[in-house]
């Protein structure tokens, strides 16, 4: 997640200081070295008690940017694992709708192949903007992709 991510001005004359003026909060099941300026949990997202630590750590601010690349063990079993990409995928947009600012966006990594078709379906029923987004550094015989939502719908905008 990020907060307001850009720089502080001095002075009042608009000249940045190049300090940021924002929140970087990363969690990962696995443990993380260090980085300067970045608040890290680690827990599992799929924990209540890991959500509050995040909650807590968001301090009843709004995200702009949520990014998850969550991905479960694969199992190599299709409909197993397409239905694991999912779950995990529909947790990201939950949180999305509860902490994100109606401006933000939610950027998730996800697989084609069972369930792509249904997830973007429901991206573009949360989110005015939605695109998908294949990084360079992806090798081109993988799946994995990413889906990029921008911009929250309000109940009942289609």
């Amino acid at each position: 997640m990020r907060r307001r991510l850009s720089p502080k001005s001095a002075t009042g004359g608009g000249a940045a200081t190049g300090e940021l003026n924002g929140v970087i909060i990363a969690m990962d099941i696995l443990p993380m070295e260090p980085i300067e300026g970045v608040c890290f949990l680690q827990g599992d997202f799929r924990e209540a008690s890991t959500l509050k630590g995040l909650e807590a750590a968001l301090a009843g601010r709004q995200a702009d940017v949520v990014v998850s690349d969550m991905a479960p063990n694969l199992s190599g079993i299709g409909s197993a694992d397409a239905a694991r990409v999912v779950h995990l995928v529909e947790l990201a947009i939950e949180f999305a709708l509860a902490h994100l600012k109606p401006e933000g966006a939610l950027v998730v990594k996800l697989f084609h192949g069972g369930g792509y078709d249904e997830l973007v379906r429901l991206f573009r029923e949360t989110f005015r903007v939605v695109k998908p987004f294949k990084p360079k550094a992806s090798r081109d015989r993988s799946s994995e992709t990413f889906l990029v939502g921008q911009g929250l719908k309000r109940a009942g905008q289609n």
